[in-house]
This record gives structure tokens, C-alpha cells and sequence, in this order.
């Protein structure tokens, strides 16, 4: 696996549920040093309580299972959260559980066996899905989620404001330095005026929320990002 998707995934939470002890034992083996945070599950019921209490970017679960298939675990999330990304693993070709499948917007359907080779196919297919939704890989282990207006570090997030969500897009888009009659002009609005003061404040609190060193002014111009 290339070591900017590597970057990538550590920035993200998985959920994987299975009920076979030895293939759960071995992926999350390979998954708790992909992800930030692992959770495991050996049922649907386990699952949903986990969903529910630490709300995961990733589930991947088998379908067939004791008393709910995957499919219904997905469906039941499904009716209140449509971004989550889901990938299915499943022993069975059968036409109708992929058509049911297809229902759910997944990242990927995998069959069984379970491989190094498919199972990284399928994540390499997780971090594409971000693209769309413009996620941006700022440097190893963080992430920005425009859509979100989040940053996320490999052990916290941070909320952006909305001036700061913009101004984060920019530097990255332009990827030059960010001058200050830009800042007025694009950030700033008629609602509120850019003082030294409100400028020193947006700065000292944005800093806050990247990696360190990574905001450079260039003094009488403006900003860049250095990463």
C-alpha cells in the first residue's frame, strides 16, 4: 500500500464487524495500524451501539450473520445517516443480495475470500470517494474536510468558522501566497471590516488548527501555506 494513502486513512475511524472470530481477529489486525481509531463488532447488535456511540467514517461488515444481515445493520443506518461510507463482505454472489446492496450507496462490494489485495482495492476506493466531497490531505496524519469545515490531526478536531473554512480552500487551491486584499475581498464581507486587530485575532486562532509551522506570513503581502 502507497504511503499517501497510508497518510490518508490514519486520519479516519473504521467499524468492522464479522462474526467469525478468526477473520475478525486477522483484519483488525491489519486495520487498527491503518485507522485512528478501530472498532470491532462480532454482530449487528454490537455494531449499532458502536455506530451510535462513536460515529465512524468507514463500516465494513459481512452480510450474513446471526439473526441480521449486514444489509439490515446498513439499512437501519441509512434511514438517519447518508454520509457514512460502507463496504460489504460477502461469501455470496447471489444477484439479489447485491442488488439489495447497491440500494445502500457503497464504496465497494467485496467477495469473500477477504484479501490483503482486495481489502486495500477497497479502501484505496474509500479515500476516492472523499474526492468529490473535497477532502484535502494537508500533510501526514491530517486531513481538511471542506464540506465539513473540519481539520482533522491525528489525535483531535477542530471546528472551523466559516471565514476560516474559506480561507483554508483558498490557500490550498491557489497554493500561492494568500494577499491581504484578497483576505478583505473574499473572506471578509460587508457584514464586518478587516481591522489589524480582527485580522490578528482570525490569524492567532486559525494557527491553532493546522499543523505547526505551517501558515508562513510574508510580511506587507499576505499568507501562504508551507507544508
Amino acid at each position: 500500500m502507497d504511503k499517501e494513502l497510508i497518510s490518508k486513512l490514519s486520519a479516519f475511524t473504521v467499524l468492522y464487524v464479522e462474526d467469525e472470530e478468526g477473520i475478525r481477529n486477522n483484519i483488525y489486525e491489519i486495520l487498527k495500524d491503518l485507522f485512528k481509531e478501530t472498532y470491532v463488532a462480532k454482530n449487528t447488535t454490537e455494531a449499532y451501539n458502536l455506530y451510535e456511540t462513536n460515529k465512524p467514517d468507514l463500516i465494513i461488515t459481512d452480510v450474513k450473520m446471526p439473526n441480521e444481515t449486514g444489509i439490515d445493520l446498513i439499512k437501519r443506518i441509512r434511514k438517519t445517516d447518508s454520509k457514512v461510507r460502507v463496504i460489504i463482505t460477502s461469501a455470496h454472489t447471489d444477484l439479489n443480495y447485491m442488488l439489495d446492496a447497491t440500494e445502500l450507496h457503497l464504496v465497494k462490494y467485496i467477495v469473500k475470500p477477504l484479501t490483503d489485495a482486495n481489502l486495500f482495492e477497497a479502501l484505496a476506493a474509500f479515500i476516492k470517494s472523499y474526492d468529490t466531497a473535497r477532502v484535502y490531505n494537508l500533510c501526514e496524519g491530517w486531513l481538511f474536510d471542506e464540506s465539513k469545515s473540519l481539520v482533522q490531526a491525528p489525535n483531535e478536531e477542530f471546528k472551523l468558522t466559516k471565514k476560516e473554512n474559506q480561507f483554508l480552500k483558498l490557500l490550498i487551491q491557489k497554493n500561492r501566497i494568500i494577499t491581504y486584499e484578497e483576505m478583505e475581498n473574499i473572506i471578509w464581507n460587508e457584514d464586518s471590516v478587516m481591522t489589524p486587530n480582527a485580522m490578528r485575532l482570525f490569524i492567532k486562532n486559525f494557527r491553532k488548527k493546522l499543523p505547526d509551522n505551517a501558515l508562513k506570513n510574508i510580511q506587507g503581502t499576505g499568507y501562504r501555506l508551507v507544508l
